[in-house]
């Protein structure tokens, strides 16, 4: 695609909002095997706040940047939770991604997801395989990186993205948790999905179906 305006941003972060909503139930339904059964409406609030932020957003003027420091504000203020830093972060580490940018290219927007694995595992004090969202945007961000330096376009290396984190997703059914509430359970964590790094592998997917249009 061309590159990305202000405007596509915000559009895809309405899509991500919709998206959340859509799975709310359902990641809910896996938190509360391991949680606290609140990831699905913690997430919803969260993006609901983002949409109503973006909205007030004056396309014409910000850059994307802005669009990613509205998100992070407004995610944070609305969601007091874990997931609240650790979202806010990743969103502002976005921003900087991209700072002085007024459209992004392909390699803005993979600097840009890079940079959202990145920043939820440095607030999150997370590595892979202790059965975290970490588990879904570090494969993610990777592989979107693997496919840039192979020359493919911003659709596929997101779509590479989304697939990996997807498997990531996967493979925390196999793996014991060790942060947060799910830590408590030892071995009857195993079998059962991380609901956050569920919602990060939803996000990637909405993210490489919107930019693939």
């Amino acid at each position: 695609m061309s590159d990305i305006t202000t405007t596509d941003l915000v559009a895809m972060f309405d899509a991500i909002g919709a998206m959340i909503e859509a799975n709310k139930g359902h990641l809910c339904e896996l938190d509360g095997v391991i949680g606290d059964a609140d990831h699905g409406v913690t997430m919803s609030i969260g993006f609901t706040a983002v949409g109503l932020a973006l909205a007030d957003l004056d396309t014409a003027t910000a850059d994307p940047t802005a669009v990613f420091n509205t998100a992070a504000k407004s995610f944070l203020n609305a969601v007091g939770a874990s997931s609240g830093p650790l979202y806010a972060t990743a969103f502002m580490r976005a921003g900087a991604a991209v700072k002085g940018k007024p459209v992004l290219d392909r390699d803005a927007m993979v600097d840009a997801v890079a940079a959202l694995a990145k920043g939820i595992q440095d607030r999150g004090k997370a590595t892979r395989g202790e059965k975290t969202m970490v588990d879904a945007w570090l494969p993610g961000a990777e592989a979107a990186e693997a496919a840039r330096a192979e020359g493919q376009p911003l659709a596929a290396c997101l779509d590479a993205a989304a697939k990996a984190a997807t498997e990531g997703a996967e493979s925390t059914k196999a793996m014991l948790a060790s942060k947060g509430r799910a830590s408590r359970l030892g071995e009857r964590s195993l079998g059962h999905m991380d609901p956050g790094a569920a919602s990060a592998a939803l996000m990637l997917k909405v993210m490489a179906d919107h930019f693939a249009r």
